[in-house]
């Protein structure tokens, strides 16, 4: 059976003191004076008894807690984002801020959140919309997003469109024109799919290539072998695919494999993310790295800035070059 929390009336008991002394002498109440003598025999009874005051009614009395909270699309946590999140803590956790992330389902739910956590700011990673940051920042709680691409000025991009775009470029500079998109199978990944696969279509259209054939690949051998055969099965056969991500790359590469074809040779293949396995597949994987450590890092400041403005932070020269995504180039294409 668990043990039961130690509260504050059970402090207040062991000290031989009220309730509302231990919650002054606790939390540092501001007007409030009593005897040293007091003051250290509710301390000792807090440490002997174990009490620790409730982050929550910290919360509800200063009107904000100190946790940063991190709000995620409602997706698959892969390398990208566990890196972004990673990087914001390294910055923000040294000012004393605990970070908590949280996935963003619907609107509704997010209003449950941060009116219960009364965060002391918001890191949007591509979650909710600028209506509702606007929602959340009149309610004065700051909020530093990243949306799903350039545009809005207040707002960190993460290129979606560019990855793709960025694609299909290198696919030509190599000598393609027939080129597919292998797209995910996870409904969750909707949005971050739709965009990068904008760009594939947009880039092919102003090159005046043929629109991207389009094959789900599940992360299924079985599965991948036979979107491979749908690539091959056509009146003019692809050369060339853009994965939507470096998973769904290795899938087509296993795929691949079942029919005896390799990379380039019968077909290139190119992913996103430059996970650290990227460099291990078979033929090593050319993929794009859009610098998730960099927009974590890039968010933990801003965070800081709107936090402690008084902070005077390092110059972060290398920031603003590194934003947009990269392509690393290995033997696969």
């Amino acid at each position: 059976m668990a043990a039961r929390r130690v509260t504050a009336r059970d402090v207040a008991r062991h000290a031989g003191v009220s309730q509302s002394t231990v919650s002054y002498v606790l939390n540092d109440a501001p007007n409030q004076t009593f005897p040293e003598t007091t003051r250290a025999k509710v301390r000792q009874a807090a440490k002997e008894l174990g009490y620790t005051p409730s982050a929550a009614a910290r919360a509800l009395r200063r009107g904000t807690s100190e946790s940063v909270l991190v709000v995620l699309p409602d997706a698959p946590i892969g390398e990208n984002l566990a890196r972004a999140i990673e990087t914001i803590t390294e910055i923000v956790e040294p000012h004393g801020y605990t970070v908590v992330y949280r996935r963003q389902q619907d609107a509704r739910s997010l209003s449950s959140l941060w009116h219960e956590l009364m965060p002391a700011a918001i890191a949007n990673l591509a979650a909710f919309p600028v209506e509702e940051r606007e929602r959340i920042e009149q309610a004065g709680i700051p909020v530093v997003a990243s949306g799903l691409d350039f545009g809005d000025s207040q707002v960190l991009g993460m290129p979606q469109s560019v990855v793709g775009r960025l694609h299909v470029q290198h696919l030509v500079d190599r000598g393609h024109r027939r080129i597919a998109f292998a797209a995910s199978t996870d409904p969750k990944v909707g949005e971050f799919l739709t965009r990068r696969l904008e760009g594939v279509r947009s880039e092919c259209a102003e090159r005046g290539l043929p629109a991207p054939v389009v094959v789900a690949v599940p992360l299924d051998e079985d599965a991948a072998a036979r979107a491979v055969a749908e690539l091959l099965a056509g009146p003019e056969p692809v050369t060339a695919v853009s994965a939507y991500n470096d998973e769904i790359a290795f899938a087509v590469l296993a795929g691949m494999r079942r029919h005896g074809l390799t990379a380039p040779d019968d077909l290139a293949v190119i992913g996103v993310d430059n996970i650290p396995l990227a460099q291990f597949a078979v033929p090593p994987l050319t993929t794009v790295d859009i610098h998730p450590d960099v927009i974590g890092r890039r968010m933990g400041r801003l965070l800081l800035e709107r936090l402690k403005p008084e902070l005077v932070l390092p110059a972060a020269a290398s920031e603003a070059s590194a934003m947009a995504a990269e392509l690393v180039l290995r033997r696969s294409t």
